[in-house]
């Protein structure tokens, strides 16, 4: 067990929404919760009393109320969630249209932007007028190829008023990346931006977004926002119009919200596996929202007198769970750039001028701050600042330790995990309880987390896989292409029938503190993205010179770091020439965050009986732990080059 580093003070408890809530459960059944510990074993009891009652207490907005929660909580693929309800997701993030500031934008050189909540509601206003006028209807997906600006959130809640589905892409994607995605879902409409900038410098999207039209006949419209160019020179784009053209002639004081079912589609997003294309997965809007207020307000505590950051681009789901901040009234701070730019206390130096409440980054920017000597308690008033999230990847015990030593001694920091694939958290924070060194604070209410053995027995103080045994309403809806089912089954409950098995390692502990140790699969996570294999094989294997290879992730330095081998041809020696060509491809056709750190030769790659790469085999032999079952292999001997390399020490 790991030692205690913070401890909420008794008002803070007391005046915190998880505990209101709970004194709100007791006294409507007349029982006697007494932590968190209680509530949380009641929700997993009494799932469609909890869920009920969560849509009472965040004030879900609807103009048709349900007759029943769900319909069969005991199945996790077919269950249905508030039925008869209907609703629309951007209404609930529009409720407040006042003069309070709801968007704060800041970009790397200190240009800055704020959209009251009454600008806001007028620019969507616009925007959902001009779809509409554009031929968007309930149902047409609409795309973003754009960085994390204010028209990004405008541009999803004018989709969602309407009923379309929103997705979206960062601009640091190549052309094959983004068409991996884009083309599967056919947008209509397309928003960019002219370009982007990074670590001081200017990116242009034009040309990139010119290939990308090339091969998506789907969209009829593409809406450029002047960014980087006040006049960007858009002549060469077909069907394409400037953003300010777009909505001058759109209605800015009203928006016919089209009420829809809960499990109307709001996002697609992505997550990529070993083959074939990134699925394509299709969360729902009630379900999104529903799951996102209760973490917001009762996890997080966040209320209309917060101002919360997140470092995200919009092609992570920390985006869309940020932007549903909206929906509390706080103040949603955006950011664009580097998070080392113009030097390695910009982050820290931007929660002090904004008055951050909640700053939310991942274990690697830590560590990474750390490494470069940073001491914001030193440099900065960050008095302002109560809690600290962290995700993507499992915030390590030096982490904390650097946080409480060097950022702030009173401050809650909660590490969370979830992700894409639910697009909200299984295990986060609690502002009614302790953090303990190394660990998540709790299982989210109503999330049914265990860790299970490989015969399904669940496990405490030891790890195991991360499982959820009963339905929750952010679960995807369907993947999209997938008419029968079969990917999204496959994805999920192919290890234990009925149950959800996320790919995870996780032990829980007695006293209900959770500890992720990474992927039990062989989805690869730098930095918290996960990126599946099969997008670098797909540019790795265009080369002639490699006649096979293997990418695999490497736990290093409280982070992993992608390790790409390749199996030369006949009579080809390898070169630093032909690494460099490897990245470079790999950089221009994915994003920056898919190359590998080390590209190593190796002499044979090794393949199961059945014919397929066995990825998680040398990523155990990488890490120093045992592979059991060689027997399954074609050529086991070939697991032999991987251990003890000299290579992959530093």
């Amino acid at each position: 067990m790991g030692k205690i580093v913070w401890s909420p003070k008794k008002e803070h408890i007391l005046s915190s929404q998880m505990w209101d809530f709970m004194l709100t459960v007791n006294e409507k059944y007349n029982i006697q919760l007494k932590g968190y510990d209680d509530l949380y074993s009641w929700t997993i009891e009494n799932p469609q009393l909890f869920w009920d009652d969560i849509w009472e207490y965040c004030d879900i907005i609807h103009s048709f109320p349900y007759t029943q929660v769900v319909d069969d909580i005991t199945s996790m693929l077919g269950a249905k969630w508030f039925p008869s309800a209907r609703l629309n997701f951007a209404e609930n993030l529009l409720r407040f249209r006042d003069d309070n500031p709801a968007l704060v934008f800041r970009r790397e050189d200190k240009l800055e932007r704020t959209l009251s909540y009454k600008d806001l509601f007028s620019l969507v206003a616009q925007t959902s007028s001009a779809l509409k006028f554009a031929g968007v209807t309930s149902g047409d997906r609409v795309a973003g190829f754009i960085p994390n600006i204010p028209e990004a959130v405008i541009a999803m809640l004018a989709a969602a008023s309407i009923g379309a589905v929103w997705s979206s892409s960062s601009p640091d994607f190549g052309i094959k990346g983004v068409l991996d995605r884009f083309s599967q879902i056919e947008p209509k409409v397309l928003f960019a931006s002219d370009g982007y900038y990074y670590n001081g410098k200017r990116f242009d999207s034009l040309k990139k977004l010119k290939g990308i039209l090339k091969q998506l006949p789907s969209v009829e419209k593409v809406v450029i926002i002047p960014y980087t160019n006040k006049s960007p020179d858009i002549s060469s784009l077909s069907n394409a119009v400037l953003y300010d053209e777009l909505i001058s002639g759109g209605n800015a004081s009203t928006i016919e919200f089209n009420q829809l079912p809960f499990d109307h589609p709001l996002y697609i997003m992505y997550s990529s596996g070993t083959t074939g294309l990134p699925k394509s997965i299709v969360h729902s809007a009630g379900g999104t929202l529903i799951q996102h207020m209760k973490e917001l307000c009762l996890h997080t505590n966040l209320t209309r007198k917060d101002t919360i950051f997140y470092f995200t681009t919009c092609g992570w789901m920390m985006w869309n769970w940020l932007v549903s901040s909206l929906a509390v009234g706080a103040t949603v701070v955006l950011y664009d750039g580097s998070p080392f730019y113009p030097n390695s206390e910009a982050m820290w130096k931007l929660t002090e001028e904004l008055g951050i409440t909640i700053f939310g980054t991942s274990a690697k920017f830590i560590a990474a701050s750390e490494n470069a000597g940073v001491k914001p308690n030193d440099r900065f008033n960050l008095s302002n600042l109560k809690i600290i999230l962290s995700t993507g990847s499992p915030l390590v015990e030096e982490n904390f330790d650097y946080i409480y030593r060097d950022v702030k001694t009173d401050v809650q920091l909660s590490s969370i995990s979830g992700g894409t694939d639910i697009i909200s958290c299984f295990a986060l924070g609690n502002p009614i309880l302790p953090v303990y060194r190394g660990e998540l604070q709790c299982r989210g209410l109503g999330m049914a987390v265990d860790s299970f053995d490989e015969n399904g027995n669940s496990l405490l103080n030891r790890k195991g896989e991360l499982v959820c045994k009963k339905a929750f309403p952010s679960m995807p809806i369907y993947f999209w292409n997938d008419p029968n089912g079969q990917k999204y089954h496959d994805a999920y409950f192919d290890v234990y029938p009925g149950i959800w098995s996320h790919g995870d390692y996780i032990t829980l502990n007695d006293h209900g503190g959770v500890n992720i140790f990474g992927r039990s699969d062989a989805t690869l996570n730098p930095g918290g993205v996960r990126i599946g294999t099969a997008e670098i094989y797909r540019i790795v294997e265009g080369f002639s010179e490699i006649a096979d290879s293997l990418v695999v992730g490497q736990n290093w330095e409280g982070d992993e770091r992608i390790i790409l081998f390749v199996k030369l041809g006949k009579e080809i020696s390898f070169s630093n020439k032909l690494s460099e060509s490897i990245s470079d491809a790999i950089r221009k056709n994915c994003s920056p965050r898919h190359v590998p750190a080390k590209i190593l030769e190796t002499k044979d790659i090794p393949y199961t009986i059945s014919g397929k790469k066995v990825e998680i085999a040398v990523r155990k032999i990488i890490s120093g732990e045992d592979v059991t079952n060689r027997d399954a292999l074609a050529n086991p001997e070939s697991l032999d080059f991987y251990k003890n390399l000299t290579a992959l020490q530093s």
